[in-house]
């Protein structure tokens, strides 16, 4: 059961490590750059890297999840899972929540490009 409940607060740690910008990125290139620089990075990004890979993992987990609600599946293990759908239903949830924070930093960062002297 911890397995499951770690990959819930991962899943859905996505979208808050995007709001509070605690991502992943080349920082020793990223710092010595110009907020309009910044700005423009992040939106170029969250629409050619962000927005494509959670729409893929949304719509692609779509027939997984079924699959399990429909079959009922439960878990193997002697009192293991009864509802295992419910799990994996938070896949699509927590890259649903990261299209949301997605959509926050995009216009966030667009309202940056454009209030930032070069």
């Amino acid at each position: 059961m911890e397995w499951h409940i770690f990959s819930i607060v991962i899943l859905f740690g996505l979208g808050y490590a995007l709001k509070e910008e605690a991502h992943v990125r080349v920082d020793f290139l990223y710092d010595n750059f110009s907020p309009k620089t910044k700005a423009m990075i992040n939106i170029i990004g969250t629409l050619l890297f962000l927005f494509p890979f959670a729409l893929l993992i949304i719509f692609g987990s779509y027939e997984f999840v079924m699959d399990a609600y429909t079959t009922q599946e439960i878990s193997e293990d002697p009192g293991g899972l009864t509802h295992r759908w419910i799990i994996k239903a938070m896949i699509p949830a927590g890259f649903i929540f990261l299209l949301f924070a997605g959509v926050a930093y995009l216009l966030k960062n667009i309202i940056l490009f454009k209030e930032a002297k070069e």
